[in-house]
């Protein structure tokens, strides 16, 4: 997995390169990376280039906050939450709850996001901060094709590395004023534990026998599982 540095695109990187079975992940395939609310002419040129299609994971009031225009490319729009950010944080859910509720209430839109990477086309992955339903659905489609689940778990918990240190501290506060009761919303805000991945995948093999034995059991058909390991691998 390749980081970029392409001004205006937060936590963008190319998760190609890591090993799967006796081959490795492609690279300039699967791209991952924060919102693209901000980019200018250096990033446009580089999804001109380097990107065909676009899967925007953030629900319609993170749209309407911060909407992508981007000429040329086709964006997929896949709202992987059945609720809002806001309310996971109000909720106080922990991340290894967060987690859960994407697998288990949003199965069918991680096949959707899994579907379009089988086409093969240069995708990027993206959410607010590239961190969490990013990080899963991206982490699913990896596991479901063969890649190192240690390979998985790092390039998950990079995340954390890539976000502004200024941007955690005032997110940090914020919180810590308005919402002191719950503990676990600065850790869904700003953090990417490599034990919460793996325990998710753990999870997924424990209860569905594989990542692509999930993805499976939710929609996603033999031949599409097929595809997206030919898409992926090589």
């Amino acid at each position: 997995m390749t980081v970029l540095t392409v001004p205006g695109i937060t936590n963008l990187r190319d998760v190609g390169g890591m090993p799967a079975g006796t081959s490795r992940i492609r690279e300039g395939v699967l791209f991952r990376s924060g919102n693209l609310a901000h980019v200018g002419a250096e990033a446009q040129d580089f999804l001109t280039r380097r990107i065909a299609r676009v899967v925007d994971l953030r629900d319609d009031s993170e749209v309407s906050a911060e909407p992508c225009a981007l000429p040329g490319l086709r964006i997929d729009h896949i709202p992987l939450f059945a609720g809002s950010v806001a309310s996971f944080l109000l909720g106080d859910v922990s991340l290894t709850g967060l987690y859960r509720h994407i697998v288990e209430g949003g199965a069918d839109r991680v096949v959707q996001v899994v579907r379009i990477l089988s086409e093969g086309e240069p995708t990027l992955v993206h959410c607010t901060l590239g961190k969490d339903r990013t990080g899963v659905s991206v982490a699913l489609a990896l596991a479901a094709v063969g890649a190192d689940r240690e390979a998985i778990v790092a390039d998950y918990a990079m995340t954390a590395s890539q976000l502004p240190e200024s941007r955690n501290r005032a997110i940090a506060k914020w919180l810590e004023e308005r919402l002191p009761i719950a503990h676990d919303a600065i850790a869904v805000a700003t953090q990417s534990p490599a034990p919460v991945m793996r325990e998710l995948l753990g999870g997924i093999d424990d209860e569905y026998g594989s990542a692509a034995d999930y993805l499976l059991a939710s929609g996603l058909t033999a031949a599409e599982l097929e595809a997206l390991g030919s898409a992926l691998v090589g």
